[in-house]
């Protein structure tokens, strides 16, 4: 009888030493959590004066602010220079009295800037600031501003400043060329006035700050009530009906309309004889009313989109 086949045998595999501390070393590193990165690269927060020239760039970007502009100044001056060329046309020795009563009075620098010049300046520089922001908000780019750089705050103190920047250069351009050009048709009667007479500095400085006074009123009124038309309609009311109703008759009337740029503007450009007024007030007053307004609607416009949806 043939034996009985037994079942062949497979070799038994035995891990060699290398093997198995690889396996061990594989199962280890697999378990082992990563440690946390001890490096994080965070972007750095934006520094005032990029918030400035980024709304630089917002401001000169827009052909239609540039076309407001074009369009106040000449306005401005216009009014200005006709008002000199009338008195130049029409001047005669009997009607207009002797030449130092005539300087003597302030009329040439009453005609240096004239009243109606400055209506259409606070009109238009309150309208120029009050599309700065109504215009973000309209268009939606606030929400992109803001969500780019959520220091609200820092971005409108940034905005103040490029707007009353671009409007003190504004307001010095224009009253230093209505100066000039009124002050040289005038000199071909004989009676204009230079630069270094008496309330001449004056006369152009109100006038030329008068531009910036207003832009802010604009952005800050624009600011808290948003919307393109009552925006229009309360920067107008304020900075120029509301001088014009206010009048001197009493005590509470006339310390309100002291308190208005406007008005403040009238009392520094009184330079001859002083206006009659049952109230009268100093040019010190006048100049508190300027910065006041500066301080208070830049204030107000940094401040007034804190907290508010968009």
């Amino acid at each position: 009888m043939n034996p009985t086949p037994t079942p062949t045998q497979r070799p038994t595999q035995t891990s060699t030493p290398t093997q198995t501390s690889t396996s061990t070393s594989t199962s280890t590193s697999t378990s082992t959590p990563l440690a946390p990165a001890t490096c994080v690269n965070e972007e750095p927060r934006p520094r005032f004066l990029d918030l400035v020239a980024s709304e630089w760039i917002k401001l000169r970007s827009l052909r239609s602010t540039w076309i407001a502009y074009g369009a106040a100044a000449l306005a401005v001056i216009a009014f200005n220079v006709g008002t000199a060329y009338d008195t130049y046309t029409y001047w005669t020795e009997e009607n207009a009295g002797d030449r130092a009563d005539f300087v003597r009075d302030g009329i040439p620098l009453q005609i240096a800037f004239t009243g109606n010049a400055a209506m259409v300046m606070v009109i238009a520089l309150g309208a120029v600031g009050a599309l700065a922001m109504v215009g973000e908000y309209s268009t939606g780019t606030s929400r992109t501003t803001f969500a780019a750089v959520p220091a609200r705050r820092s971005v409108m103190a940034a905005k103040a400043v490029v707007v009353a920047a671009v409007a003190t250069v504004f307001g010095a351009l224009v009253a230093g060329a209505s100066f000039v050009l009124t002050q040289t048709i005038l000199g071909g009667r004989g009676v204009g006035v230079s630069f270094g007479d008496p309330g001449a500095q004056r006369v152009v400085l109100a006038s030329a700050l008068l531009a910036p006074v207003c832009a802010l009123a604009g952005l800050a009124i624009g600011t808290v009530v948003r919307h393109t038309a009552a925006t229009m309609i309360t920067t107008v009311a304020v900075v120029l009906v509301l001088p014009n109703v206010l009048t001197d008759g009493r005590y509470g009337s006339a310390l309100a309309s002291h308190a208005l740029p406007f008005r403040a503007w009238t009392r520094l450009v009184d330079v001859g004889t002083p206006s009659p007024s049952d109230f009268p007030w100093s040019t010190g007053g006048a100049w508190t009313v300027y910065a006041a307004w500066t301080l208070g609607t830049a204030a107000l416009a940094t401040v007034g989109v804190q907290r508010r949806d968009l």
